[in-house]
Order: structure tokens, then C-alpha cells, then sequence
């Protein structure tokens, strides 16, 4: 029955005929959303790190987003590098190419079809994201006004300053315009909690003063996995409670980008954990050897307390629950477990990890639903 009402409910949205298949852009969204998006915010949290999974075989560094809630209104709104940005013409005729930094409303970025931004959007990074990858998110709890909004003014300040085409600020080297290997999603979210919110700590790496070679630039590029573990220590080091949610990604969606290369829909991505710069680069999608990944992978499964996926048959979001633990026991386990597990794998050795990686599929039969 929930299957056939979905199905109706999905040609009533539709309209017609011609209504775009779902999990594309144009058709219709998973039902359940609002819904979704009130109980995860009885948590309490008012700021969400939202680490996105990479799409590419090898060097999938994936994204790095900040949500933050509105004071006044509520609101949930995710805050998000624009790729497009980079003063590339061919970008600027076909994509969504200014401002430096989106601001979208957090399910439509996660699960929307359409998007408030515009025609130029792009499906599966500016919204929609898990119908092509996995995203972490990292709820935060007691997180002052003030401090989110000094972040969210340093990121405004961002935006002012690609339009004007500044150069050389405190947080970037030569001209303010989107980099991946430069000022990137990593960047510029460190960078707004460093000289937004005075979190001094935060190592944040420069370009280099000289043009090199790309391979150089990459390995001094900050990585969006890098960072978060950096603003999760600095977060916990405040006294913020912290608990992860997984936005599993859809598996079904036959989109195909038609700006890629490869002919290659959604559902046959790689969705591969967001690796920090490592021979873990070269790896397959699940065969991470590296103490740094093995350790975010680990931390974020003991942080894990929401899992929420789109039903494959009725396109209903579901939320289901588990026990998680605090950050300062998650991390000192997460630690001991990795640099075993290194070790182990550095040898070649056949045995058993000793630590659960997030998105491995562990994590989708919790011990309870609500």
C-alpha cells in the first residue's frame, strides 16, 4: 500500500507525462522530507560540517560544506565552494559561475530536483547530492550566535571579495577565484573559521608563490577530509557536543552529467570516502591503507548516530538510529584502531581490521528505527 500511494503521489507532482524519472533533475523528490528534516533538527545543533564523498576512480578528494542554522528563522542552510567559479569562460556560458561561496536551503541541496539557484545549478553538486554521492554530516551542538555568525559574515566577506576581484587578503594568495587545488571548499571553510570565528589553531596550507606542476600544487592543496578533522578537534577543544549523520546516497539515479567526459550515469559512480593526500589516492573505492583516512573513516562510524537512505521501492526518506560515542572516546579509539590497522596493512598481512569504516555498510541495520 505505501508503495502504490507513493507511486500516486509521485504522478500527481508530476503533472503529466513528460515528468523526469526520479532521482533526475526535474522529477519528482523523495516524500518525507520535511518530516526528515524536523526530527534530525530536534537534536539541537545549529552548525553541520557536511563532507561529501568523491565520484573519481583515484584522487577523490570529495567536498567539503558548512551547514548553519538561522537564528531568527530556523533555517537550515548549507554554505558551499562553487566549483564554477574560476573565471573559466567556457564555465561562466554553462554553469552557475558566481558567487565564490552558494548559500542553499540543506534538504534542497541534499535531495532536491530543482534548485533555487537557478537553470545553471549543477545536479549532484549544488543540490541533489545523494543521488550521486554519500554525505557525512557533523551536527553540532552549543555553537554561539555569535560564532556562527561571524563565520557566516567572513564567507559573505569571501563573496564581496571575488566580485570585487581582490587579491592577496589574509586567506588567499594572489586573486579571490575558486582553485581545486588553490582556494577550494577546504579552504575556504577553514579559512572562515580561522579569521571569522578566531580559531587560530587551524593549519591552513598557501599556494605556492611559484607556478609548478599540477602534482606539486595538489600536494600542498588542503583536502576536504584534512580539514574536518582539523575543525572537529578544534570544535571538541570549545566543549561542542558532536554526533555524525550518513545521507546514504541513492544508488538508482541513470543521470548522466551531460558537461562529463565519461558517459558514466550517477548510480555507476565511484563513491569513494573523501581520501586525504596519500598513496590511498591510487586505491580502490574500499581498499584504504593510510592512517589519516583509516582514522576519519573510523572516527566518523563511532560518531555515527543517524543513518538516513531513500527506500529504493517507495521513495521514502527513512532515518534509522544507533548508539554513538562521544567525540573524545571516538577519537581515542578511532586512533588506537587506525594505527594498528596501518601497520597491519603496510606489512601484508592477512587480518582482520580492527575498526569499522563509515559507508562500508555496517552501519545500515542499526539497532533501531524511529
Amino acid at each position: 500500500m505505501e508503495r502504490l500511494l507513493a507511486t500516486v503521489a509521485a504522478l500527481i507532482l508530476c503533472g503529466s507525462a513528460h515528468c523526469a524519472p526520479f532521482a533526475m533533475p526535474g522529477g519528482p523528490e523523495p516524500t518525507k522530507v520535511a518530516e526528515t528534516s524536523t526530527q534530525l533538527a530536534a537534536d539541537g545543533a545549529t552548525l553541520e560540517l557536511m563532507l561529501s564523498f568523491g565520484t573519481s576512480k583515484g584522487g577523490s578528494a570529495g567536498h567539503l560544506a558548512l551547514g548553519l542554522r538561522d537564528e531568527a528563522s530556523g533555517e537550515e542552510r548549507v554554505h558551499s565552494a562553487n566549483f564554477y567559479a574560476d573565471r573559466d569562460e567556457k564555465h561562466e556560458r554553462d554553469f552557475l559561475a558566481s558567487p565564490l561561496i552558494l548559500s542553499i536551503p540543506k534538504m534542497q541541496y541534499l535531495y532536491g530536483t530543482s534548485s533555487s539557484l537557478g537553470p545553471k545549478a549543477s545536479f549532484g553538486l549544488d543540490y541533489g547530492e545523494v543521488y550521486k554521492r554519500t554525505v557525512v554530516g557533523i551536527r553540532v551542538q552549543g555553537v554561539p550566535p555569535q560564532e556562527r555568525a561571524a563565520i557566516a559574515a567572513y564567507l559573505e566577506r569571501m563573496n564581496r571579495d571575488f566580485l570585487a576581484r581582490s587579491r592577496d587578503t589574509e586567506y588567499q594568495r594572489g586573486e579571490v577565484v575558486y582553485g581545486y587545488t588553490d582556494l577550494n571548499c577546504a579552504k575556504t571553510i577553514g579559512s572562515a573559521f580561522r579569521f571569522g570565528a578566531g580559531y587560530p589553531a587551524l593549519e591552513i596550507r598557501a599556494a605556492p608563490l611559484l607556478s609548478v606542476r599540477k602534482a606539486k600544487a595538489a600536494l600542498n592543496a588542503n583536502t576536504p577530509s584534512e580539514m574536518a578533522m582539523q575543525i572537529l578537534r578544534e570544535l571538541d577543544a570549545r566543549g561542542y557536543a558532536m554526533h555524525a549523520v550518513l545521507y546514504r546516497k541513492h544508488p538508482g539515479s541513470a543521470y548522466v552529467d551531460p558537461h562529463d567526459e565519461d558517459a558514466v550515469a550517477f548510480g555507476k559512480l565511484p563513491n569513494r570516502f573523501p581520501s586525504a593526500i596519500s598513496l590511498d589516492f591510487r586505491n580502490d573505492e574500499r581498499a584504504y591503507e593510510d592512517y589519516d583516512n583509516l582514522y576519519a573513516m573510523y572516527l566518523l562510524r563511532k560518531l555515527l548516530r543517524d543513518t538516513v537512505s531513500v527506500d529504493p521501492a517507495t521513495h521514502v526518506l527513512r532515518v534509522e538510529s544507533s548508539p554513538s560515542l562521544g567525540y573524545r572516546e571516538a577519537a581515542r579509539i578511532a586512533a588506537l584502531q587506525a594505527e594498528a590497522d596501518s601497520k597491519n596493512f603496510l606489512r601484508r598481512v592477512l587480518f582482520r581490521p580492527s575498526g569499522e569504516r563509515i559507508g562500508d555498510g555496517a552501519e545500515a541495520t542499526p539497532a533501531s528505527a524511529r
